[in-house]
């Protein structure tokens, strides 16, 4: 047996993302084959924990293609003033600022494996920021820029957004919370939170400071455990 996060929009109280740790059988090996095996798994006893109707794997394994193209991998970001896109893992990578060393810009012209396996990211220190377009991100809340870049690419894409919006949870087979922090699957979660309850207007789509104010109340900080220069960069 193993366990994985789910994650769910919150519709209503403070916290905007629920999840929920379930377990499911693990079917081990490295295949693409073995990994939808234990999606599978993960996703019946999501349906049967959680009585939702609807849970869509967002990663490279999904058997879904829509789950695929919402992986941070090969979902784009277009940037109308840059005249730039790149994959969101690109952006992600790209940005990160270490004690001696980045931002790594030229990442974004780069392979999405090949941005996060770059060696300067585990080469220069500790992590102490990003830096977006000439932007600086703080590290707290801990998933607020990656979340921020999730949402405003799937802004930039209604075609997917609309997918996304169709689903009631949301998994990563690979996302192990005590590996990682940022996830994709809870990235969505968190868009379709934010556009049901009518939270994504302009200001938080294009202004830092006002997507900040709105999820720095304790909602969703540290939501994973659950325990959990005002700029427009993409007009």
């Amino acid at each position: 047996m193993a366990q994985r996060p789910v994650f769910t929009p919150s519709l209503t109280g403070p916290l905007l993302v629920s999840t929920h740790h379930i377990e499911f059988q693990w079917f081990p090996g490295m295949s693409v084959s073995q990994a939808q095996k234990s999606i599978d798994s993960l996703h019946q006893r999501t349906v049967e924990q959680l009585g939702v109707d609807t849970v869509l794997e967002i990663s490279s394994k999904s058997k879904d293609t829509w789950g695929v193209r919402l992986s941070a991998f090969n979902l784009m970001i277009k940037t109308d003033r840059y005249e730039r896109e790149f994959s969101l893992e690109c952006a992600f990578q790209s940005s990160k600022v270490f004690e001696h060393g980045g931002p790594f810009t030229d990442l974004l012209g780069a392979r999405s494996i090949d941005a996060k396996r770059d060696e300067r990211l585990n080469q220069n220190g500790r992590l102490i920021k990003f830096q977006y377009f000439d932007v600086d991100w703080p590290l707290e809340p801990r998933t607020a820029f990656y979340d921020w870049l999730y949402i405003n690419a799937l802004h930039k894409q209604p075609e997917l957004a609309d997918i996304v919006l169709k689903y009631s949870a949301f998994s990563d087979i690979a996302f192990n919370p005590a590996r990682s922090i940022n996830c994709q699957a809870y990235a969505a979660a968190l868009y379709v939170s934010l556009h049901k309850r009518g939270l994504l207007t302009g200001d938080v789509i294009a202004d830092q400071a006002a997507y900040l104010r709105l999820i720095d109340t304790g909602a969703v900080n540290h939501a994973h455990e659950n325990t959990e220069r005002n700029k427009s960069l993409f007009s």
